[in-house]
């Protein structure tokens, strides 16, 4: 078990935003499984906007604090590689929302609120990761909960490849094929951005073990 203190100088304030990060992708997650939910009149991108907004801001308050703070080189480089993985989870998922909510009326009764629950469960499992490192994590703990992770990663590119094969063998639509695996592409994308954050933070306590 180690503390992360060592790395981030006054570890408080980069444990807060690392946090805070994490809870942004899982919130951005939560709402585009409530979006896929919510009947088309009724549906709003606002949620995704505050979200992807929100992390901008704290990827870019770690920057500057990692500027003014003391730290070495390569600790520096393991914070910035933790933020930038979380960065991309909200931007991948508003990206999705945005493409669904233009061609919902297209994509018609294909379901993809199984793939965002599990999108849900892998952010939470990140914010899960996150939170440990203030208290120090075992490495054991840490592949546990990494493991788990790579498992909702991979049952989700079977669901999704599932879709894919449903969509070669039955589509007859070149535009609702090319809208299909445009969203099924995005949607694997924003699921293997949260298998990255898992992985870097795996990377950190097995180096720091």
């Amino acid at each position: 078990m180690f503390s992360l203190q060592t790395i981030f100088g006054k570890g408080d304030k980069f444990y807060g935003l690392l946090e805070s990060s994490a809870a942004a992708g899982r919130e951005s997650a939560r709402a585009l499984g409530e979006l896929l939910a919510t009947p088309p009149a009724e549906r709003s991108l606002e949620r995704f906007k505050a979200a992807r907004q929100r992390e901008k801001d704290l990827h870019a308050q770690i920057s500057q604090e990692l500027v003014n703070t003391f730290v070495t080189a390569l600790e520096r480089e393991d914070i910035e590689a933790l933020s930038n993985a979380l960065y991309q989870i909200p931007k991948v998922v508003e990206k999705f929302a945005e493409r669904y909510a233009l061609a919902s009326e297209r994509v018609g009764d294909v379901d993809f609120i199984p793939r965002a629950a599990m999108l849900e469960r892998a952010c939470s499992v990140l914010v899960e990761m996150v939170g440990q490192l203030r208290r120090g994590m075992a490495l054991e703990t840490t592949k546990g909960l990494n493991d788990k992770l790579q498992a909702i990663e991979a049952e989700a590119d079977r669901l999704i490849l599932e879709m894919y094969r449903d969509t070669y063998t039955n589509e007859t639509d070149p535009m609702r094929y090319l809208i299909l695996k445009d969203l099924y592409e995005i949607l694997e994308k924003a699921i293997d951005r949260c298998r990255d954050a898992g992985n870097v933070i795996y990377n950190i306590v097995l180096k720091n073990a």
